[in-house]
C-alpha cells in the first residue's frame, strides 16, 4: 500500500483495518468527518413537544413534485430499532427525527430526540434533544438499543461521507435526561442490535464507496470500542438492507437488495431490485443461508446463495419493508414492488407481498396495493399466528404521494387472505408516513409514526396507534413536565 501521499490518521486506520484490529474511539475520532460548527449541537437539552422533520428527495416534474416527501421523523426503513418497550419499566423508549422549527425544503435542521411513553400514567414527558445535526436530511435519522443493564445507546447516522455520526449512552439505565458521547465516525442505515445472549452489540450499517452503499457489520461489548468493519455484501452498485432480531435470542436476520449495473431501464439504486437473504447467530462470525448453510462473504456477485428471488428478470423495482418470525422461528418478509422510482401511475401497480420460508421453499403472496413506493409499514406475527400489517395503504390527501391514511390489516391464514380491521387515520389533512414496531411492542404502543403534505414542506405531528387501533397524537407543544397524549377519533 502507498501511503506516502496520506494523511497520518488515514494510515492508521487503514493499518488497523487491513490487520482486523478493533477500532477504539480515538481511531473513530482520527477518521470521521469534521465535528459540528456549534459547540452546543452535541449538548442534550429538554424539548418542548413532539415535532417530526419534514424532508423531500429528488424533486420530478410532474404534479407530484418529489421522488418521495413528507413527515419523516420515523424513516427510513433501514433505520432499526428505534423504538423498544421495557417491560420491567412499563415503558416504550423511542427516538425520532425532530424539527428546529424552520419548515422550508432546504432551511430546517434535524434534531435528534429521544423519549419514552409510559404505560402506566399514560402519559409522555417532554423529550430531550440529543444533538442538532446540521442538515434536513432524514437519512440521519437516530435508532435506539438498549442493553442488559438498561443503558440506552443512541446511534446518529450520516448521509454519505459529508456529515460525522455519533453513538451516546445515557449516564444512568432507563433515564433520557443526561448522556455521554462514547464514538465520533461515519456510518449511514444503522442497525444496532443488542444481543441479549451474548451481552455484545451487532452493528449492521453501511459505509459509502465512491457513493456506492456496501452493507457491513462490526461487534461490541460496550458500544465503545468495537471491531474493525467487515463486509458483508457489495453487489454492483449496491445494496439496501433491513434487518430484525428474533425476539430475545442473538439469532439476526438481514435482507437487502441490489442496485443493478446492467438488466433495468437504468442502473444504481432508483432500479434497486432482488431479495437476498442471510442470517447469523453468533454476533456475525458466520454468516447462514435460510437453510442454515454458511456463505462465505463478502458477496459481490449478483448470482450468490443468499438470492431470495431474481426480480431483476420480472425488470421489477423491489422496496423491502419489515421482517418477522412465525412461531416455528420461519422469517417472513414484507415487501413492494412497482415498474420504476417515478411517482404516480407510471410506475404502478405497488404491489404489496409477503415472502414464508415454509422450512423447504419461499411462498410468494399478494397483499395488497398502495399508490407509492415509500408507502412503508410495519408487519407482525402474534403468539397465536395472527398476522397484522400497519401501513399507509389507503390514499391519502396528497393522492399519489409518499404515505396516506394509516390502515390496520390482519390474515389468520399466514398472509393468503387480508382483510380491513380498522382504519386508523381518515380524513387527515397529510399524508401519514413510515408505520414502525416498537422492539417487543406492547398493545398499548404499537406502532409510531408521523404525517405531513407529500407536496409541501408543513409542520409535522407524531402519533401512535395501540393493538386494538385506537391512535394518539403526541403533543406538539407542552407547557407541562409531561403530557397525555390526544385521542385521535
Amino acid at each position: 500500500m502507498n501511503t506516502s501521499a496520506l494523511p497520518a490518521h488515514r494510515i492508521v486506520r487503514a493499518l488497523l483495518l487491513s490487520l482486523g484490529l478493533a477500532v477504539t474511539p480515538a481511531a473513530f475520532a482520527a477518521a470521521a468527518p469534521k465535528a459540528p460548527a456549534k459547540p452546543d449541537d452535541l449538548v442534550a437539552q429538554v424539548g418542548d413537544g413532539y415535532r417530526g422533520i419534514w424532508y423531500m428527495n429528488q424533486p420530478v416534474k410532474s404534479e407530484y413534485r418529489y421522488k418521495y416527501s413528507g413527515g419523516f421523523a420515523t424513516y427510513p426503513q433501514q433505520h432499526t430499532p428505534i423504538a423498544i418497550y421495557v417491560a420491567s419499566q412499563k415503558k416504550t423508549f423511542f427516538v425520532f427525527g425532530g424539527s428546529a422549527g424552520n419548515v422550508s425544503e432546504s432551511k430546517d435542521e434535524l434534531q435528534h430526540y429521544v423519549s419514552y411513553y409510559d404505560h402506566a400514567t399514560g402519559t409522555v414527558p417532554r423529550p430531550v434533544r440529543l444533538l442538532q445535526k446540521r442538515t434536513e436530511d432524514a437519512h440521519d435519522n437516530p435508532t435506539l438499543s438498549i442493553d442488559a443493564d438498561g443503558y440506552l445507546y443512541v446511534f446518529s447516522s450520516a448521509h454519505g461521507t459529508s456529515r460525522p455520526s455519533y453513538i451516546h449512552r445515557s449516564k444512568q439505565p432507563y433515564d433520557i435526561t443526561a448522556w455521554e458521547l462514547l464514538v465520533t465516525s461515519n456510518f449511514s442505515y444503522t442497525q444496532p442490535w443488542y444481543l441479549p445472549q451474548s451481552k455484545q452489540f451487532l452493528f449492521l450499517h453501511t459505509l459509502y464507496k465512491n457513493g456506492q452503499r456496501t452493507l457491513n457489520w462490526k461487534s461490541s461489548p460496550d458500544a465503545k470500542t468495537w471491531t474493525a468493519p467487515q463486509l458483508i455484501a457489495h453487489i454492483e452498485m449496491g445494496d439496501y438492507q433491513i434487518s430484525q432480531r428474533q425476539g430475545d435470542t442473538d439469532r439476526v436476520v438481514t435482507a437487502f437488495d441490489l442496485h443493478p449495473d446492467h438488466g433495468r431501464p437504468g442502473t444504481g439504486l432508483n432500479f434497486r431490485t432482488n431479495i437476498y437473504y442471510l442470517e447469523t447467530r453468533d454476533a456475525g462470525r458466520t454468516f447462514t443461508t435460510v437453510d442454515g448453510k454458511p456463505v462465505t462473504l463478502p458477496l459481490t456477485k449478483a448470482d450468490n446463495p443468499a438470492l431470495v428471488r431474481d426480480y431483476r428478470s420480472e425488470d421489477l423495482n423491489v422496496y423491502l419493508k419489515d421482517i418477522a418470525f412465525t412461531a416455528d422461528g420461519n422469517p417472513v418478509l414484507l415487501y413492494l414492488t412497482s415498474k420504476g422510482f417515478d411517482p404516480g401511475p407510471k410506475s404502478g401497480p405497488f404491489f404489496w407481498s409477503t415472502a414464508r420460508w415454509t422450512g423447504t421453499s419461499w411462498e410468494y403472496r399478494p397483499f395488497t396495493a398502495s399508490d407509492h413506493n415509500y408507502d412503508h409499514g410495519s408487519l407482525y406475527i402474534e403468539s397465536d399466528g395472527l398476522w397484522r400489517v400497519i401501513a399507509p395503504t389507503a390514499p391519502g390527501p396528497q393522492k399519489g404521494g409518499t404515505g396516506g391514511e394509516m390502515m390496520m390489516w390482519l390474515s389468520r391464514d399466514q398472509g393468503r387472505t387480508w382483510r380491513v380491521a380498522k382504519v386508523l387515520t381518515h380524513d387527515s389533512r397529510y399524508n401519514h408516513t413510515y408505520a414502525r414496531k416498537p422492539v417487543n411492542a406492547d398493545p398499548g404502543f404499537y406502532a409510531i409514526w408521523a404525517d405531513g403534505s407529500a407536496t409541501e414542506p408543513t409542520p409535522s405531528s407524531l402519533y401512535f396507534a395501540t393493538k386494538d387501533g385506537e391512535v394518539y397524537r403526541l403533543p406538539a407543544h407542552m407547557t407541562t413536565e409531561t403530557a397525555k397524549p390526544e385521542r385521535v377519533p
